[in-house]
């Protein structure tokens, strides 16, 4: 989707207006119901208000594309439906010609997300819904991307956490249809890249990684509250780190009476004390995501200004429980 033909302007384009057959007003203005054929091929059949297209028309695009709903002032404003060259169609609400408000666009591939637009663009509450697989996502959007409270919604399992530039982030959970949730985390995880070349340097991505944590009965999602008690735990977390470092500062300033010197109390851990774990997650071995929504790019109709490209948060695997458990 793109914009470039974006509807033709029949008054900044000189005084040839193209072929018009309608209404008219005493100054001579196209005003009322009208059809004009516009300089570049496109036509436009609807209602004009003092020389502009105001109120209800159908805008046809040379190439196919066509548009039909409210203009104000020579712009798509109010409810409309855009149907472009490649299939793809979106039906909703417009603003100085953008998508803005609520409105639902189905994809090439029959994807469809319906919910809130901004400038052309998914932002605020909406579900995007993975025609080939069923998966939806039902959440928060920030410009085009998932970020805040969301929820993935597969087959028979789901999940619910918070998400950040498109991505699943921090604390969340797993629930199954076997009737129990599993806790963790995603964390960020950077990992190398091959370049085409061997004298190229080394890049690296970062993905999500999903941390297990314990399983739990399902309990009642409140995603306000899922965060906010994310959030706590990790004030929490990082408020009981610095007193450790504040300790561990203190007690090498001033070492107690018979205390072994430092070089000698790292030799080895303290009784009890355990090594740090293996980094076993529940993302090892997972199911493939859902297909993306693919959009094409088209090069003269409006743009979308969302790529249609939606990658899901990976299916995990759920850990067999050891026996006794």
């Amino acid at each position: 989707m793109s914009d470039l033909g974006s509807d033709y302007d029949e008054e900044e384009q000189g005084p040839y207006l193209g072929e018009y057959e309608g209404e008219r007003n005493e100054k001579e203005e196209r005003h009322g119901k009208g059809k004009a054929t516009l300089p570049n091929g496109d036509t436009y059949e609807g209602m004009y208000e003092f020389g502009k297209r105001q109120g209800q028309g159908m805008y046809k695009f040379k190439n196919g594309a066509r548009y039909m709903g409210e203009y104000k002032h020579n712009k798509k404003h109010g409810q409309g439906a855009f149907i472009y060259p490649d299939g793809s169609k979106y039906e909703g609400n417009w603003v100085d010609d953008q998508r803005h408000g609520f409105g639902t666009y189905t994809y090439p591939n029959s994807d469809t997300y319906e919910g809130e637009w901004q400038s052309h663009l998914r932002h605020g509450q909406g579900v995007y819904t993975y025609k080939d697989t069923g998966t939806r996502y039902v959440g928060t959007w920030i410009n085009g991307k998932r970020e805040g409270a969301g929820e993935l919604i597969h087959a028979n399992h789901r999940f619910q956490g918070g998400w950040l530039a498109d991505q699943p982030q921090g604390k969340g959970k797993y629930l199954f249809d076997i009737g129990c949730e599993q806790h963790g985390q995603y964390v960020p995880v950077e990992q190398p890249q091959n370049g085409d070349q061997e004298d190229e340097e080394a890049q690296t991505v970062t993905i999500p990684k999903w941390r297990a944590g314990e399983i739990r009965a399902v309990s009642e999602y409140n995603p306000a509250e899922e965060l906010a008690a994310a959030a706590a735990a990790e004030a929490e977390a990082q408020q009981a780190e610095e007193k450790m470092e504040e300790g561990a500062e203190q007690a090498q300033e001033t070492p107690a009476e018979g205390e072994a010197p430092a070089a000698d109390a790292e030799a080895a851990p303290e009784e009890g004390q355990e090594g740090e774990p293996a980094q076993t997650t529940e993302g090892e071995g997972e199911a493939p995501a859902p297909a993306e929504g693919e959009e094409s790019q088209q090069d003269t109709v409006e743009d979308g200004g969302d790529g249609g490209e939606e990658a899901a948060a990976p299916s995990p695997v759920m850990e067999e429980p050891e026996e006794g458990d």
